[in-house]
């Protein structure tokens, strides 16, 4: 099946762009007009519905379904039985179709933990981290340490993914940042 691992037991349906490198396993269905990058890492029972955009080195772990409207950006982890929903007013007896799923946009390096639920129509900004349980009703900026339900922010994340101290120094790269109006900037290290 090219230079990609999907396992027996995976449905891949037509019109599925996969990268090199990029592994498949157990019960996965890819849907159709689905893109997934390079080198990227789908555990066992994860769904990716039609004209979902996954890009590169993104770990999806087991039981995670990326509903249409969904864009995840490169290196992006998608933790343990996470949800992303992509309709604001679902009713079964009224089904609304495609042109009414709300968007939601995961940026680069961004880690969203074990059962948290992604409120569709929102932005999770670069280096952001949701934390376990979380349920997201808002954008959330660059290197935000989300928790709660609903999630507030409780912190800040260094790139390397260390909970950044009072100074807003990691302890772990030495990188330092500060505070401009209420998005961190990144001083270096």
């Amino acid at each position: 099946m090219g230079d990609f691992y999907v396992h027996p037991t995976s449905f891949v349906d037509e019109n599925v762009e996969i990268g090199v490198g990029t592994k498949i396993w157990h019960f996965c269905h890819i849907q159709s007009g689905a893109r997934i990058g390079c080198n990227c890492t789908l555990g066992q029972n994860v769904n990716v519905s039609n004209n979902v955009i996954v890009g590169n080195g993104v770990k999806i772990q087991n039981n995670v379904s990326l509903y249409e409207g969904v864009e995840i950006e490169d290196y992006v982890f998608c933790g343990p039985s996470m949800v992303f929903t992509n309709d604001l007013m679902p009713r079964a007896r009224f089904p609304k179709g495609r042109a009414k799923y709300k968007k939601t946009i995961v940026r680069h390096d961004a880690t969203l933990g074990a059962n948290c639920t992604i409120v569709c129509g929102h932005f999770i900004g670069a280096y952001a981290t949701i934390a376990a349980g979380a349920v997201v009703t808002k954008d959330v900026p660059p290197h935000a340490l989300m928790a709660g339900v609903p999630a507030k922010r409780i912190g800040w994340v260094c790139k390397c993914g260390r909970v950044l101290s009072d100074k807003l120094k990691c302890l772990s790269c030495g990188r330092s940042y500060v505070v401009d109006n209420e998005y961190l900037q990144d001083w270096g290290g």
